[in-house]
């Protein structure tokens, strides 16, 4: 990257709601948000907002597409990454003290260990309430991953019950809801939680909630849906969103577990995570 750009670059993320921004973009990435969407997410006014994405397309750092009559804005993961290696192959010389902690990350391949205590991959998805979406993903992996995947729930702001229309829909697909229940985020992130492989969020909201780094850096992906607990209508109209909901994601769970692992390198499963997510919001 040349020396202006960066500078230029640099400058831009150096504004706190800049930078605010750019993060909660970088949490939805690959995918585009809409601008009213990153308002809410961030309690910031649309004229604000839109000169911070003003100030963010010109420096290259994001970009915007238009869907229908939606504007869609979104990390330029070229360009990000171009920055991060002017700042740390040409500012800092690539001195091995900088580099390290940053190539000492985990392996190339995301493979079981069949001699491992526990070989499964482990997945958790996070939605808000962690009483329908997350539930019903949870549900779907433990059940059609074969043994392959152990399968966690949890929201960011939890009820006390898990919805009776999603228990409904779970109970006439043949799963069993014995042991499901609403979790905080917060089970998963103790010392002595297990570290994960993948953490999925299935809505907007939690996407766009500042958590810490996952240890182990695991592989992430933002699959979000409409909630279906917000559905009006009858109970049958009702039925009917949830139905869709569990229909969509069961979908995207099937094409998950599809996936060839053995074969896929850490960044190919990155990219074939993040095409099941685009491939959901292209037809939403």
């Amino acid at each position: 990257m040349e020396q202006s750009r960066a500078i230029h670059a640099f400058a831009t993320l150096g504004h706190p709601g800049r930078m605010a921004v750019f993060r909660l973009l970088m949490r939805f990435a690959p995918q585009g948000v809409r601008p009213t969407e990153i308002a809410q997410a961030l309690g910031l006014k649309q004229n604000t907002l839109s000169h911070h994405l003003a100030d963010l397309t010109a420096s290259g750092l994001v970009q915007v597409t238009r869907r229908g009559r939606s504007l869609l804005y979104a990390v330029d993961l070229d360009t990000s990454e171009a920055l991060i290696g002017y700042l740390a192959l040409d500012v800092g010389r690539a001195r091995p003290e900088l580099l390290s902690p940053l190539l000492s990350s985990p392996k190339d391949t995301l493979s079981m260990d069949p001699t491992a205590p526990d070989p499964a991959f482990r997945a958790l998805f996070i939605c808000s309430g962690n009483s329908a979406r997350s539930i019903f993903a949870e549900a779907l992996l433990r059940d059609l991953g074969k043994g392959k995947f152990r399968a966690f729930s949890a929201g960011t702001r939890p009820g006390s019950a898990l919805n009776p229309f999603a228990l409904d829909i779970l109970h006439r697909n043949g799963h069993d809801v014995g042991g499901l229940r609403a979790k905080h985020i917060s089970e998963f992130q103790r010392p002595d939680s297990p570290e994960m492989d993948f953490v999925f969020t299935v809505c907007d909201t939690a996407a766009a909630e500042e958590c810490p780094p996952w240890p182990g850096q695991p592989i992430t992906g933002h699959w979000g849906l409409p909630d279906p607990v917000k559905a009006s209508g009858t109970d049958a109209e009702k039925a009917l969103v949830f139905a869709q909901t569990y229909a969509a994601l069961r979908r995207r769970i099937t094409a998950f577990v599809e996936l060839p692992f053995p074969s896929l390198t850490r960044i190919s499963l990155q990219s074939r995570v993040d095409a099941i997510g685009a491939d959901a919001q292209e037809k939403a």
